[in-house]
């Protein structure tokens, strides 16, 4: 099972999980990316993870 944290600490609300995520699993909520909720969509391709500037996305399997 796919897990991914989001560090709302390091966050700086950039957009670039948004911009790179294929299957648009993120959006901005108060300035703060979160999970869409579609989490089982994830493919592991791990752009958001390696594209975020503050290190803000953390993917386990």
């Amino acid at each position: 099972m796919v897990k991914i944290d989001i560090d709302t600490e390091k966050c700086i609300g950039c957009g670039a999980c948004i911009n790179s995520c294929p299957q648009k699993l993120y959006k901005l909520n108060d300035g703060k990316a979160k999970l869409t909720g579609d989490i089982e969509k994830c493919t592991l391709c791990r752009i958001c993870e390696k594209g975020c500037p503050t290190g803000s996305i953390t993917i386990t399997e």
